[in-house]
């Protein structure tokens, strides 16, 4: 292991086990894997727009208005026009989706712990690091070609 063909690939098994993992202990709150970084996304302080928020969670602009509209409706979001952009909207959670995503990151938590369980000591800040060189420059890399950059990396906790 070790070549350039095998990061790709085990990225792609760790975010799917991640992803797997966190669907099934979020689904009896109701709320997919992917529901949940939005809501993380936006537990980490002010509102945001949804085209900040699409930003830092590495999504697509209408894949985010879709869940946005799902969790509007749930009463976990709520969406108002911006005070300076007529054009766009910002994003908060309610109080309701606060006390949801204190739940969640509660149902998380052993996930987090098999993951960090899984490292050496000291290696989980070197993978952070290396993470977030990895999504730095292939986010350079999309810039480049005329693509806009997905992926801010924040640690996200309540």
């Amino acid at each position: 292991m070790g070549s350039k063909s095998d990061i790709p690939i085990a990225l792609r098994a760790a975010y799917l086990a991640l992803h797997r993992c966190s669907d099934a202990a979020f689904a009896a709150q109701g709320i997919t894997a992917d529901q949940f970084v939005l809501l993380a996304t936006l537990a980490r302080g002010d509102a945001l727009t949804q085209r900040e928020l699409a930003r830092r969670m590495s999504s697509d602009p209408s894949t985010v208005r879709a869940m946005l509209v799902l969790l509007e409706r749930l009463g976990l979001v709520k969406r108002e026009g911006h005070p300076t952009d007529a054009r766009a909207r910002t994003v908060a959670l309610t109080a309701a989706g606060k006390r949801k995503f204190r739940k969640l990151w509660a149902a998380g938590e052993p996930i987090r712990s098999q993951m960090f369980d899984a490292l050496n000591p000291g290696e989980a800040p070197l993978l952070v690091q290396l993470l977030n060189r990895i999504a730095t420059a292939l986010n350079e890399a999309s810039i480049s070609v005329g693509q806009p950059p997905s992926f801010n990396s924040h640690e996200v906790e309540p």
